[in-house]
């Protein structure tokens, strides 16, 4: 069994802020832990866009606080995202996320992270091994 709070998670490894500064990730579970996915709880601020595809990974995420509007690139297709709403980006969907408001959300990927990823040039995270 493993139990861990917030507290326990910020300012360590698992911690993660991006380079921009834009969103912080509090990764809770990773690929380390063995569960065969990770489960992160990720902020991002307030009137942030940005444009991610995540070749490498299955990503569902629920949102617990704020709202965005979710774009999904292929279709065109705009959805409002608030308290309570999942999404699945089960096709490697290539999205545009745009912040309306400070935005907290739970995630789960697919392969699980090892807590060391960042944004790629083309919005993904590189597919990495706890090995590396």
């Amino acid at each position: 069994m493993i139990v861990r709070s917030l507290e326990s998670i910020e300012g360590t490894e698992r911690d993660v802020v991006a380079e921009t500064g834009d969103w912080r990730s509090r990764r809770f579970i990773l690929a380390k832990d063995g569960a065969g996915f990770s489960l992160n709880m990720t902020t991002v601020k307030a009137g942030i866009e940005v444009e991610l595809c995540y070749k490498n990974h299955i990503e569902a995420v629920i949102c617990l606080e704020g709202e965005c509007e979710l774009t999904n690139k292929k279709t065109g297709e705009t959805f409002t995202i608030k308290s309570g709403d999942m999404y699945l980006l089960d096709q490697h969907d290539r999205h545009i996320v745009r912040t309306k408001t400070a935005f907290r959300a739970i995630s789960v990927f697919n392969p699980p992270l090892t807590g060391r990823e960042d944004h790629d040039a083309d919005g993904s995270f590189p597919l990495l091994t706890d090995t590396e």
